[in-house]
């Protein structure tokens, strides 16, 4: 699929955060296939700013594994990657265990109910078949603990290796079939609630890991 047709997507102020962001999301959502040239020119003409931001970004997408460069010759989406996505699950899994360890001493009533809220918008999405909805959904509901437990590091991983994983289940999933974790999902918000710390910590490490049977259709990458 070319690159999106609409112009001037990314405001001035933020630029190189705004190009990462507009070519992962299309990454992550199709838009931009797995070997698909990622032309400097397009991404210009796409996004409307100067090639600079755009170069950053890509370097930053590199980092995350979803684009390749080969230095004067072409960047490109990177494929789907079984070592790729296995090491990203191991960690994002370990950082929502951390944010929740860290998180659930300081959790407010507010923040519970932000978590229902997310919970519930995660069950109407799949009983939608609402792919798109139901990660949004998803990311808001774990956000509250990442958020809540303050540490920088975790939000700065989980930036980084997030996205892997939402590729994969955008891919996988041609409805996303993740009901289980709305009761998941329940039992954590059940178990930060009464303040168990341990068992809310090793809940969400669960509910990340999960997403292990989807490993086992993911091709291994035997290109250069």
């Amino acid at each position: 699929m070319p690159v999106p047709q609409s112009r001037g997507l990314v405001s001035r102020p933020l630029l190189r955060e705004s190009a990462y962001q507009a070519i992962r999301d299309a990454i992550v959502d199709g838009t931009l296939a797995p070997g698909e040239r990622l032309n400097d020119g397009d991404l210009v003409e796409w996004l409307g700013i100067s090639r600079t931001p755009i170069r950053e970004a890509l370097a930053r997408l590199e980092q995350a594994g979803l684009v390749r460069t080969r230095p004067g010759h072409s960047t490109t989406v990177s494929p789907l990657d079984v070592r790729a996505v296995r090491a990203a699950q191991s960690v994002t899994a370990a950082m929502h265990e951390l944010a929740v360890r860290e998180a659930v001493p300081n959790l407010s009533s507010a923040e519970l109910d932000a978590m229902r809220e997310a919970n519930a918008r995660f069950a109407d999405a799949l009983r939608r078949n609402d792919v798109g909805a139901a990660l949004a959904a998803d990311d808001d509901f774990h956000a509250v603990a990442v958020t809540a437990s303050a540490n920088q590091a975790v939000r700065s991983v989980l930036e980084q290796f997030t996205p892997v994983l939402r590729r994969l289940e955008r891919q996988r999933f041609g409805s996303l079939s993740g009901r289980s974790s709305v009761a998941q999902h329940e039992r954590i918000i059940e178990l930060c609630a009464a303040g168990d710390v341990e068992g809310a910590a090793a809940a969400a490490r669960a509910n990340w890991q999960t997403l292990a049977p989807l490993l086992d259709v993911v091709p291994a990458d035997d290109t250069e």
